[in-house]
């Protein structure tokens, strides 16, 4: 099979790849349908977390089951599926605790820009649709592998409430999705925080009720403006900067809550400033197996469509325009389909 591989900064190719195998009783190898490319791979992309080999990309993924181990019985054959960007066996103590992301026997999945791919721990990772979806679903049935289920994430950590007062930092797919996630939950406010038209076109569709454009101070300042000068019940934090953290933290009223998923990059909390703060701080990598049962209902009755921050498709062959697209902020995010032709939606 062909893949995604990363050879260094900005050196993403589509090459020859070994086409994956049942290793373990409890592997599953699925027929990839859609993947993508997320912001955090962004990160080694533009070399600011450096590899030392070439690397397989991809943890966002979707598909038909074509084989599964022996030990696997939840999902089987012919069955689409979605999994979560870590492996989990949904038994451990941790799994049972709704942390699915730090199951001890947790395994990333790296390797989904490619047609094939092999999933561990099947039974606990992977979460079958109730039967083969219409092409038109896929986009949002993906989107719920990694960005929906972080959204939903972070305004569950953020402990959106219905009424709740929000403010969301970042406007990227988890950010606006994260702006959805508050509007199910019920928010009576939500701030989204961007600069960017588009970005906030879709906001506003998604829930947002004010678009805030000043960042660092003067968002702070903003957000306080419109919240008479308390803070929001709730932040979600969805970039991962020293700047979107503090920024987060300040626009939160004491004893409000801050939810933050953004993967931290230069991020240091100074204690006693955290200390007068008075917020709450909860976040990590999201438990998207968690969610991803309650998010697969929702996407199939029709009542949310997150694939919309998709806003652009390529066949997976030209992965690399993708990855191009997205670090140059020509796209929100980058859908890619195997054997599929590209479009601009």
């Amino acid at each position: 099979m062909r893949g995604a591989v990363l050879y260094g900064p900005r050196d993403v190719r589509f090459e020859d790849r070994e086409t994956p195998k049942i290793v373990k009783t409890t592997d599953a190898i699925v027929r990839i349908s859609a993947t993508c490319v997320c912001g955090s791979d962004l990160w080694p992309y533009r070399g600011i977390n450096p590899i030392s080999r070439p690397t397989p990309m991809g943890h966002e993924y979707c598909g038909i089951v074509e084989e599964v181990g022996s030990a696997v019985a939840s999902v089987k054959p012919g069955q689409f599926v979605i999994g979560s960007f870590f492996a989990s066996d949904n038994t451990c103590p941790n799994c049972r605790a709704g942390y699915q992301s730090s199951c001890r026997h947790a395994e990333f999945i790296g390797a989904a820009q490619a047609s094939v791919l092999r999933v561990p721990l099947a039974d606990g990772t992977l979460v079958a649709t109730p039967d083969v979806p219409p092409e038109d679903l896929i986009p949002s049935l993906l989107a719920l592998s990694d960005v929906m289920g972080t959204g939903w994430f972070a305004a569950d950590a953020a402990h959106v409430r219905p009424g709740s007062t929000v403010v969301v930092v970042g406007d990227g797919a988890v950010g606006l999705l994260g702006v959805l996630s508050a509007s199910q939950m019920g928010a009576a406010r939500i701030v989204a925080m961007s600069r960017h038209e588009s970005r906030q076109k879709l906001a506003r569709e998604f829930g947002a009720t004010d678009i805030v454009t000043e960042r660092g101070d003067e968002g702070v300042a903003r957000t306080k403006d419109l919240t008479s000068g308390i803070g929001a019940d709730s932040v979600l934090e969805c970039v991962g900067t020293q700047e979107s953290m503090m920024q987060a933290i300040r626009a939160t009223r004491p004893g409000g809550y801050v939810g933050y998923v953004g993967v931290p990059h230069g991020v240091e909390l100074h204690g006693e400033q955290l200390f007068y703060a008075h917020v709450h701080l909860h976040g990590g990598p999201a438990p998207v197996r968690r969610y991803l049962p309650a998010l697969i209902d929702l996407v199939w009755k029709g009542k949310i469509e997150p694939g919309k921050v998709f806003d652009l498709t390529l066949p997976l062959e030209q992965v690399a325009e993708g990855y191009r697209a997205m670090d140059e902020r020509r796209a929100i995010k980058t859908l890619l389909r195997p054997n599929a032709k590209g479009n601009m939606p």
